[in-house]
């Protein structure tokens, strides 16, 4: 029931057009999906880089702070203040909580100690939590197309994720749970980030509260651990690769929480599951951290497959 209570998809049609967004809404769900993997992945590489000069929990708060300041940059031009007053905007308040605050410091805490590939490739965990929040909660379809394009693109993670054995493991297996944790609370918030758009269907206020209080969290608590006012070193590049890393991660919030209005949990959380695969190319062609091999065409064409059916079984 909660699925089908969504507002009219013209009127918010002619809302966004107003804004000046109307690119944007001429985009199928499915390929903004793929926008914000290949920004998710890209992000993901400027953090790995980042994380030379700065530690973790510092870069995540720049990181946040990033994309918080880009969402207040457009609020000028794009914020609606009546949606404050509405009580959906409590749903986006409690995920601020969680996402990302809480998933970006499980992100980067896993990319410090697996790396951006791998660490991308265990988020793939992500379309099977929201594949069920989906069918479970929201009563979304899952047609035969998406199931077998959900499948080949965790296969093609999976065989990215295929470890050298020449290549020693250096990371404590504990760690494996960070980036799947970050990938259920991901899943959780994107099915509920739905939920509130059927209330105040606006994908950017969804980013600006959600993001806006998880940089007052992620803030207070670095301030309470570190004893006082944050030390930055602006004259290391660690801060700035965060800062850059967070308007992507910003930029790929928005493509999201458009993905999820216009589309269905069980079509957008699966394709965003492939942002591994651009890691690996991002690797490969701009970062020179891997070499191109078989393994990697074939993920490479299992995804673009995958993506195909699901964009013709939705």
């Amino acid at each position: 029931k909660i699925a089908k209570q969504r507002h009219p998809a013209d009127a918010l049609s002619g809302q966004v057009h107003h804004q000046g967004l109307s690119v944007i809404t001429d985009i199928p769900p499915y390929g903004m999906a793929l926008i914000a993997a290949f920004l998710f992945a890209l992000g993901g590489q400027l953090q790995h880089i980042g994380l030379q000069d700065v530690d973790s929990r510092t870069g995540t708060m720049l990181s946040i702070g990033s994309s918080t300041a880009m969402y207040w940059m457009a609020a000028p031009f794009l914020l609606h203040l009546e949606y404050f007053l509405h009580p959906a905007v409590l749903i986006f308040i409690a995920i601020g909580f969680v996402r990302p605050a809480l998933s970006a410091n499980l992100s980067v805490a896993a990319i410090r100690y697996l790396g951006p590939t791998l660490t991308a490739t265990l988020n793939a965990t992500g379309p099977l939590f929201g594949s069920a929040f989906g069918i479970l909660i929201l009563g979304e379809l899952l047609t035969w197309q998406i199931a077998l394009g959900t499948f080949g693109i965790i296969s093609s993670v999976l065989i990215l994720s295929r470890r050298n054995k020449k290549i020693p493991t250096t990371w404590p297996m504990w760690a494996l749970a960070l980036p799947v944790g970050a990938a259920l609370i991901r899943a959780c918030a994107n099915g509920f980030v739905k939920i509130g758009m059927n209330y105040i269907p606006d994908a950017y206020f969804v980013g600006l509260v959600t993001f806006t209080v998880s940089i007052l969290l992620t803030t207070s608590l670095h301030v309470a651990k570190g004893g006082g006012r944050p030390k930055i070193a602006l004259n290391q590049r660690g801060p700035y690769w965060f800062m850059f890393a967070g308007a992507f991660f910003g930029t790929a919030a928005l493509s999201v929480n458009f993905a999820l209005l216009h589309g269905s949990i069980v079509t957008v959380v699966p394709i965003i599951a492939a942002s591994p695969v651009f890691s690996m190319l991002l690797s490969v062609i701009i970062f020179k951290r891997e070499h191109l091999n078989l393994k990697i065409v074939c993920a490479v064409l299992i995804v673009v497959a995958s993506v195909i059916l699901i964009a013709l079984g939705k």
